[in-house]
């Protein structure tokens, strides 16, 4: 009896070990998977639970291109149209609405063939919606994919278009998306007499905020014409944060194709101030640079008109310089490469011209490279506008 009764009491805590165990281990890789599978990302577009009741019996403008897309790929504006949303106008930013046309080209006004809506070109000389454009539209819709880089014009026109809204009284809503370079923030910061379309607001080269995240910012710092703001709606993205890698499903523009052509974008940029090439008019644009006045390299490429770039830079000459195109990703704006195509070209006098200092935002940049300033001094010389821009943003983060 007594052995019987041991070996019951072995049996059940046997039981209860086993089960604990087996609960504990069950734990243990269900957050482990949570961990090597988080949640996906949805982006404001996504999250349509949160804007569809918005636009209920609502006349609609929508300022969009191929990048406003949901994550099946339908484009925003077929889905508007599938949930009976009344569109009535599409203004089409640089590069156009379905993003063909190169950068810098003239866009026209149009329709667009599929759903015979009204395009309007918010690019060349109408940057920004005219009273009249507006006329009848109750609400504003913003769905542009964002790379993070102070002179891609998409928040130049986020900017017009706030400010065309705030004085004609058109509520905006803004489909937030990740930010691929959303972790870094560097580079000079924008000095105000040199603002163009490629640099409106005093904020670093990469300023590491989402598009919903820099329309609050521009709101809140009084960045609109005479100080006027916007009433301004953010749909946020879900499961997202600043730091996870994202990759876009789409092309922003013709010219960043891929991952590593974004996330070395705002580097390579800099030499469209210069007379480098950084690969248009090839296949792996922003992913080289080269020119045919740089040292002769092991490394060349001819470029030639291609998708993007009609006539591009040195077309059918041929260039000397670098691969970058299985370079590790950055983490903040790299400068070596412009300070050594500066150091090895044949002709410093004609290396820089007038658009470098627009792209830069300041003179200051170009005389420390053309005095020898090492990259250290450079970066130093940010260091103090840098923190006074994170302690400026903070207020309006959402992630």
């Amino acid at each position: 009896m007594i052995k019987f009764i041991a070996k019951s009491v072995l049996i059940v805590t046997s039981f209860i070990f086993t089960s604990t165990y087996s609960n504990s281990v069950s734990a243990v890789t269900e957050n482990n998977t949570s961990k090597m599978n988080p949640p996906a990302i949805k982006t404001g577009a996504d999250n349509y639970e949160k804007y569809l009741p918005l636009l209920k019996d609502k006349k609609i403008g929508i300022v969009t291109n191929q990048t406003g897309i949901l994550s099946d790929k339908t484009h925003l504006v077929d889905f508007l149209l599938e949930k009976k949303v009344m569109i009535q106008t599409i203004f089409a930013p640089e590069h156009g609405f379905r993003g063909t046309a190169d950068a810098g080209e003239h866009i026209v006004d149009g329709k667009d063939p599929k759903t015979g809506l009204s395009i309007i070109s918010l690019y060349g000389d109408n940057k920004k919606p005219k009273p009249a454009q507006l006329a009848g539209i109750d609400i504003m819709i913003f769905d542009l994919q964002d790379v993070g880089a102070r002179f891609y014009t998409y928040i130049s026109s986020l900017h017009y278009v706030m400010e065309a809204c705030a004085e004609n009284n058109v509520p905006l809503i803004i489909l937030d998306r990740p930010n691929p370079n959303g972790s870094i923030v560097d580079g000079p910061l924008l000095e105000k007499g040199f603002t163009s379309f490629v640099g409106m607001h005093p904020i670093p080269l990469l300023h590491g905020m989402t598009i919903g995240e820099y329309a609050q910012m521009t709101n809140g710092q009084k960045w609109l014409k005479d100080g006027v703001k916007c009433k301004l709606t953010v749909i946020p993205c879900v499961n997202y944060n600043r730091k996870m890698e994202y990759s876009l499903l789409v092309k922003p523009s013709p010219n960043l194709p891929n991952d590593q052509s974004i996330n070395l974008y705002a580097s390579l940029c800099l030499f469209e101030g210069t007379n480098v090439s950084m690969g248009r008019g090839t296949e792996k644009q922003f992913q080289i640079y080269g020119s045919p006045y740089l040292t002769k390299t092991n490394f060349t490429f001819t470029p030639k008109p291609n998708f993007g770039a009609k006539d591009p830079l040195y077309n059918g000459k041929e260039c000397f310089g670098e691969d970058l195109t299985s370079y590790p990703k950055l983490t903040k704006l790299e400068l070596k490469w412009l300070l050594k195509a500066y150091q090895n070209t044949s002709d410093k006098t004609k290396f820089f011209n007038a658009f470098f200092t627009k792209l830069a935002g300041t003179k200051k940049l170009q005389h420390q490279i053309e005095s020898g300033v090492s990259e250290k001094e450079i970066r130093e010389s940010w260091k103090k506008d840098l923190e006074a821009f994170q302690i400026m943003r903070k207020p309006y983060l959402l992630y």
